[in-house]
């Protein structure tokens, strides 16, 4: 299990490092960096396909994502007795992503291009990555070691090079690939891969939910739930069919799904007591749309090792947020779940799940830091140095 998640340098993440339980709760005012801690877990993730580059050009690149404030934030700025002001910079100028787990942890440290004629000048340099055992970084735990162009693996004698020219646009994670001298990369790689971010599931009219798609098994459910009707069909064939039912029956009572299939097209219906025929996808609102969306992600037959639900909450009605708690708590037995929310009942109604903690987040001269963990109190966590 993830026990933290470390971010420095990425827009108001100066120095965040977040702990994590089975099911964490991340909520906080508007502007506070919510939306920015989840856009770190996503750069993350995307580490380990070889996206990170790419994601972060998307951005606009390494300077607009930077930590815009000043290196350190002292006393007498705090106390309002001195304005704050540019100085200059003691550390080269980075951004750091992290996370530290009970079996191995990783960090990738990337800065700034060294000037050239390349076109390519928006791309952000990796200069540093570590994959150690265990959540605390030592030199004694440090398994796989990579500064600029040259990685290396410890063996029982040292350590040893296994790459002398890996360019700066690829991770450890994804060129270094060798499971017998290597085996701490392999799990890290297959653990990140297998993370899950579900926050733009489409409920418009032109949503590809409403309309009868191809259905092939379909043990994880598309970030835009395009084969809704294929996953609970697969759901029910080779996953938990009686959770899938007491779900429905949770939060619908009265109801049943069924998936119709023709000519290797499926399409699900909804039925409800009173009415005369089920309903299509179609005809349904966009909360229960939503609600069917949520249930095919979290009682996938194939679960991650992390899920990260944004905003779940949304139109949903207030009677949907009991069930969808009980389902994520359910969900958390085989999956751990980061949830970004806005809602006071969701969060409640979460905070009675075993295993749960709610980080509450705030901003404090244009920093994000969490409610009630000072400089001492949060996990512990070491960047090192470049």
């Amino acid at each position: 299990m993830i026990s933290t998640i470390a971010v420095h340098g990425y827009r108001s993440l100066r120095e965040l490092h977040v702990p994590l339980a089975r099911i964490t709760l991340v909520t906080g005012a508007n502007g506070t960096g919510k939306s920015s801690l989840y856009r770190a877990l996503r750069l993350l993730a995307d580490c380990a396909g070889g996206q990170v580059i790419a994601s972060l050009a998307r951005e606009g690149g390494l300077p607009s994502t930077l930590w815009a404030g000043p290196e350190v934030i002292g006393k007498q700025v705090r106390s309002g007795e001195f304005e704050v002001e540019g100085t200059l910079r003691s550390a080269p100028v980075s951004l750091q992503l992290g996370f530290a787990a009970d079996e191995f942890s990783y960090l990738i440290d990337l800065g700034i291009p060294i000037r050239s004629d390349s076109a390519f000048n928006l791309d952000p340099e990796i200069k540093r990555e570590l994959v150690w055992a265990g959540p605390v970084q030592r030199p004694a735990t440090t398994l796989v070691r990579r500064k600029g162009p040259l990685v290396e693996l410890r063996d029982g004698r040292g350590w040893e090079p296994v790459h002398t020219e890996l360019r700066t646009y690829e991770s450890v994670l994804t060129e270094v690939i060798d499971p017998v001298r290597a085996p701490e990369l392999v799990w890290v790689r297959e653990q990140v891969r297998s993370w899950r971010f579900y926050d733009h599931f489409r409920t418009d009219a032109e949503a590809p939910a409403r309309q009868a798609q191809i259905g092939t098994r379909t043990p994880v459910l598309h970030h835009d739930g395009r084969d809704l009707a294929a996953a609970l069909q697969t759901i029910r064939e080779i996953g938990d069919n009686r959770a899938l039912h007491a779900t429905i029956a949770d939060a619908f009572p009265g109801s049943e799904l069924t998936i119709r299939a023709e000519a290797g097209r499926f399409d699900l219906q909804l039925g409800a007591h009173g009415l005369l025929r089920p309903l299509g996808a179609a005809e349904l609102s966009d909360g229960t749309l939503r609600y069917l969306l949520l249930v095919a992600a979290l009682l996938s037959p194939r679960p991650p090792g992390l899920m990260v639900l944004n905003e779940p909450e949304t139109s949903l009605h207030p009677d949907l947020l009991a069930p969808l708690a009980r389902l994520i708590g359910q969900a958390s037995r085989t999956t751990q779940i980061v949830v970004v929310s806005h809602s006071a009942m969701l969060i409640s109604a979460l905070q009675d799940e075993a295993d749960s903690a709610t980080v509450e987040l705030v901003k404090d001269f244009g920093e994000t830091g969490v409610v009630g963990l000072g400089p001492f109190d949060g996990p512990v966590w070491h960047w090192g140095s470049r």
